[in-house]
């Protein structure tokens, strides 16, 4: 039986070619051959998405904006957490941050992650 040639995934075609292998490897049995590869080749993928496709973690009012839309919510439903209209506007608007206190009404009400809505985000001028 010959070795398969594993190699670098360099490019797009690359990628897409180890992408089809592994599916082709999906009903390997570990500690076989065919599975050794598919543990090889998941590796050198998950290593060429993250240097190329990195997905850039949602800032705080990024996150609220999806769960407006996701759960068709309006800036009223938010004023239990966030306070006034105003102070919804003026967080929306990123003009004022979160504070620890809204932060924690968000992950309790909506269950959204505290860890996202504790990050740093710009504020508008």
């Amino acid at each position: 039986m010959t070795q398969p040639e594993i190699r670098p995934i360099r490019d797009a075609a690359d990628h897409e070619a180890a992408l089809d292998r592994i599916a082709s490897l999906m009903a390997a049995e570990p500690g076989t051959a065919e599975g050794d590869e598919l543990d090889v080749l998941v590796t050198l993928v998950e290593a060429y998405e993250s240097r190329n496709h990195a997905i850039e973690a949602a800032d705080p009012v990024a996150l609220i904006e999806h769960l407006m839309e996701a759960r068709a919510l309006t800036r009223a439903d938010l004023r239990p957490v966030l306070g006034s209209s105003g102070r919804v506007s003026e967080i929306l608007n990123r003009r004022r941050p979160l504070t620890i206190a809204m932060i924690r009404g968000l992950h309790e009400r909506f269950g959204l992650p505290a860890e996202v809505l504790i990050r740093e985000y710009p504020l508008a001028g």
